[in-house]
């Protein structure tokens, strides 16, 4: 299963996002479950990387990405964050066996 957790702070803006596992329905390269949310997760990542040149933390594995802004949020960060979420909302729509979204409030390291 993939799972989505969306961090947000106490103003209930977003500061990031981990995205860890697989959706196991259909072979290696041919799972659109995981094909779609790599694509959200990373297209909401270079946005912010390469669009808003906003400074973040991340890590990435095979699997799993996880970014974290390390500056307040803003109108334009979370536009890029909102939309990742409603396209993952979509999915877990689509199959909730396979994909699971969460919005949590992150507490810090």
């Amino acid at each position: 299963m993939i799972v989505a957790e969306m961090y947000k702070q106490g103003d209930g803006k977003f500061i990031g996002f981990s995205i860890n596992g697989h959706a196991n329905m259909g072979g290696q390269g041919f799972d659109i479950y995981c094909a779609g949310a790599s694509m959200m997760s990373q297209s909401t990542f270079l946005c912010i990387r390469d669009h808003l040149k906003r400074d973040f933390i991340w890590d990435a594995a095979h699997g799993r990405l996880m970014m974290r802004l390390k500056t307040p949020p803003d109108d334009l960060t979370e536009v890029a964050f909102q939309t990742m979420l409603i396209g993952m909302r979509e999915l877990e729509k689509l199959s909730p066996q396979a994909v699971k979204v969460e919005e949590k409030f992150f507490l810090g390291d």
